[in-house]
């Protein structure tokens, strides 16, 4: 697996978007730059820990990761991740694939209890499940993180939705007009691909594209735009793009984005199949760094930085472990990666010399944006996973 190197610019990217909060051992989540804690530190926030919260089994800390899908290059990254931390912190990894479904991730949250861990990362995508299983850790009292799909109750990092969101959709809309011209945009058509099984909050991911690629292009047709339930996936996404190609004519430009890289991806392999020449796709996550660096229609990536996660995930844990207050949700910041850029945040990718647009984030649409998101009555119960601005 490839390793990536932290540079300064995704060290400035990564900071989490949270209020200031006590320092545990070094680790705050409010300054916190993503780089991995030397050793010694980590052992000193387990030594920390276990003060407070002795190992389940006497001996040792044990860890209970049960990813999203381990075949998934971004979820292969968070796992890598937390692997290197964990190892680096003397801490026992147990690890579990979800696979995309409920089902299997509640078989796996039962398994961590009869394994009897002293703690649970967890990265599902059913939320409805996601309500049974915290129901279990909670009669156990094993603390849980959820990744970027939230859990009653559990500590929640990853991905500041409306705001990566928000950040993809105008730069697809601005990336377009900038290739094709006003008038021929107004005339295609924009794709965007959903994950409704995951609930609301990854749903603002993807009304915060929507909402920015109609910020940057006020007056463009609602109906031209066409949404699909991508399932998280390459493979589904290049399926109901196909599907959908059969309403959009030949010969006008098609601009597409997704819940993140994969999908996204999807969306591009399905319009190049058909033949269609003017797609423009802007991902989300930058871990697909080989198709960013080489497509020319996939002209840039909210980065997330998945190989960080476990830079604060394992922190999190202890901190969380050694009783301290831990703000309800760590939000990453974002930044747009380039095929220009990239080589700044994946060492492995060269950049490239290309032309990039010279982005302008729409700062008042974006407020207006937050601001509807406050007053929806079905995100009631999530207001603290909506950023202040």
């Amino acid at each position: 697996m490839k390793k990536l190197l932290l540079s300064a610019a995704a060290a400035a990217a990564f900071m989490a978007a949270v209020p200031a909060h006590a320092d545990f051992m070094g680790y705050d989540p409010a300054s916190h730059d993503g780089s991995m804690f030397a050793a010694d530190d980590l052992m000193a926030m387990v030594k920390a820990a276990m003060e407070v919260t002795p190992p389940r089994n006497g001996e040792n800390y044990v860890i209970g990761f049960a990813n999203l899908q381990r075949d998934i290059p971004f979820c292969a990254l968070v796992e890598q991740g937390i692997l290197e931390n964990a190892e680096a912190a003397g801490i026992e990894v147990v690890v579990a694939d979800n696979r995309l479904d409920g089902a299997t991730a509640l078989t796996n949250a039962e398994s961590f209890i009869n394994r009897n861990v002293d703690f649970v990362i967890e990265f599902q995508t059913d939320a409805e499940f996601g309500a049974v299983i915290m129901n279990k850790m909670n009669q156990e009292g094993i603390p849980v993180v959820a990744i970027d799909i939230p859990m009653p109750e559990a500590g929640f990092f990853g991905v500041n939705n409306p705001r990566a969101g928000f950040m993809g959709g105008s730069y697809l809309a601005q990336a377009a007009v900038a290739r094709y011209g006003m008038e021929a945009v107004m005339n295609g058509y924009f794709i965007e691909g959903e994950l409704p099984q995951s609930g609301p909050i990854p749903a603002m991911r993807t009304g915060g594209q929507v909402a920015g690629f109609k910020a940057a292009l006020p007056d463009f047709p609602e109906n031209q735009i066409l949404t699909f339930d991508s399932k998280n996936t390459l493979e589904e996404s290049f399926t109901q793009t196909n599907n959908l190609l059969s309403r959009i004519p030949e010969g006008v430009p098609i601009m597409g984005t997704a819940i993140n890289d994969q999908a996204t991806t999807g969306i591009l392999r399905a319009a190049q199949q058909d033949g269609r020449e003017m797609i423009t796709v802007v991902g989300l996550g930058g871990d697909e760094g080989e198709t960013l660096a080489n497509e020319a229609d996939f002209v840039a990536a909210v980065g997330s930085f998945p190989e960080r996660y476990g830079n604060s995930l394992i922190p999190m844990a202890m901190a969380t472990l050694a009783g301290e207050d831990l703000p309800d949700a760590v939000l990453i910041n974002h930044t747009m990666v380039t095929p220009a850029n990239i080589c700044e945040f994946n060492t492995e990718v060269a950049c490239q010399d290309v032309e990039v647009i010279d982005y302008s984030f729409p700062e008042e649409g974006f407020l207006a944006h937050l601001e509807a998101l406050r007053s929806d009555p079905s995100l009631a119960d999530v207001q603290n996973l909506i950023p202040a601005q």
